[in-house]
């Protein structure tokens, strides 16, 4: 069995099946695409690609269900060695659509990454190793477990308020961008994990034992450091928004269409926006002339102007940043409007194990006495979301003409 060296996890042993799904080209493409985007511009050693982050996923998951396993005992309990084969491939196999640079693309409002998972799961080399080595249904099964829309009892490893995905890249680009945020109490969270009937629905599903709240906090807490010190930094969403913009007009222009975008590398794309109408934007970002810092407002301040259609309606929004470019002197496409699509930045949604037996739901109510979400987590996550005007060269814009523009857009 051969066996990875990783920075994170040490030792990872790849059984057969695997190392055959880790070989197919699909999934050797995520050695070039960059696990956090644009950040290195900011965190230089943020160079990792989703190639790494999918061998933790794997190897977290591996480690989880046999966890899991010897907890229900040699007579066996709600699920069998194949379904938890088939949860270790989806652990492996879930970022496989993923487009260059990370995220960044999705909030173009084109098919989100998932999406395009499909095709890739159920047809050529990758569906084909599914079918051979797992189960002729075991692509629809990965399918759904990515999706989270499986009736495995082992779903909420691959996606739910504890999966295994969010404990590896939170750990994992922490260390990667050199930074203190992403201290997770793996091991005692890891063993927390207990298969539970949730009483909000009768079925069996991941949940968490009561002694491992703590290390549950851990997590929550890491994931907010992280989004606002890494994944939203000023610089790392102005270079965001620079490659949006790019990308969009070369989709405009036909220099890119939207079906293929999934097949690039990150260079692989960035070579073909040499040739598209991207070629000054595009050697900015290369040389690291990020556009500045013209205006930003804490979304505390902006709960009564509802702006959430910057993130989510991109036709409004470059209609919004060119009237504001002319305003300001500027030409189009030397203003660009960045406001991070809403998040649950502490969302939770799981079974409870009391130490008494007795088994509550946890949500984002909360539970009394153990963690106040619905005040906490709005807190952190206004504090942590900013909407941002970057522009090509150093100016202030008015706040009240800026807000006054965007309210007043349609």
């Amino acid at each position: 069995m051969p066996t990875l060296r990783d920075p994170l996890w040490n030792n990872i042993r790849i059984e057969g099946p695997y190392l055959r799904l880790l070989d197919a080209a699909p999934f050797q493409r995520l050695r070039y695409v960059r696990q956090l985007g644009l950040a290195h511009l900011v965190y230089p050693g943020a160079t990792h690609s989703r190639f790494e982050h999918a061998l933790g996923a794997y190897h977290l998951a591996r480690e989880t269900v046999r966890v899991l396993r010897d907890a229900d005992g040699a007579g066996g309990g709600p699920f069998d060695d194949a379904e938890g084969r088939i949860v270790v491939a989806a652990a492996l196999l879930h970022d496989i659509g993923h487009y260059p640079f990370s995220h960044a693309l999705e909030e173009l409002g084109i098919p989100h990454h998932e999406a395009v998972a499909e095709p890739l799961l159920h047809e050529g080399e990758i569906g084909r190793i599914l079918r051979e080595e797992f189960a002729p249904d075991a692509p629809a099964q990965v399918y759904a477990l990515i999706r989270g829309a499986s009736d495995s009892p082992l779903q909420g490893l691959i996606s739910g308020s504890i999966d295994l995905d969010k404990i590896d890249y939170l750990k994992r680009d922490a260390m990667m961008c050199g930074v203190a945020y992403g201290e997770i109490d793996v091991d005692r969270l890891r063993h927390a994990l207990v298969l539970v009937e949730d009483p909000s629905s009768g079925r069996v599903s991941v949940g968490m034992r009561e002694k491992g709240l703590s290390a549950l906090e851990s997590l929550l807490f890491a994931k907010y450091q992280m989004y606002r010190n890494v994944y939203w930094h000023h610089a790392v969403r102005s270079a965001t928004a620079m490659y949006k913009r790019m990308v969009e007009d070369a989709l405009a222009e036909g220099t890119l269409r939207v079906e293929s975008l999934a097949r690039f590398t990150d260079e692989g794309l960035l070579h073909a926006l040499e040739s598209g109408p991207a070629r000054t934007l595009l050697a900015a970002m290369r040389e690291r002339r990020l556009y500045k810092r013209a205006l930003e407002v804490p979304a505390v301040e902006l709960a009564q102007e509802r702006l959430d259609w910057l993130s989510d309606d991109r036709a409004r929004t470059r209609r919004a940043e060119d009237a504001l470019a002319r305003t300001a002197g500027l030409a189009p496409g030397e203003l660009l409007l960045d406001f991070p699509r809403k998040e649950r930045m502490l969302g939770l949604d799981l079974p409870l194990l009391a130490r008494d037996g007795s088994v509550r739901h946890l949500t984002d109510q909360g539970i009394v006495g153990t963690i106040n979400l619905p005040i906490l987590g709005e807190e952190l996550y206004q504090s942590a979301r900013w909407l941002r005007v970057f522009t090509a060269r150093r100016i202030e814009l008015s706040r009240d003409v800026v807000l006054g523009a965007l309210i007043n857009s349609n």
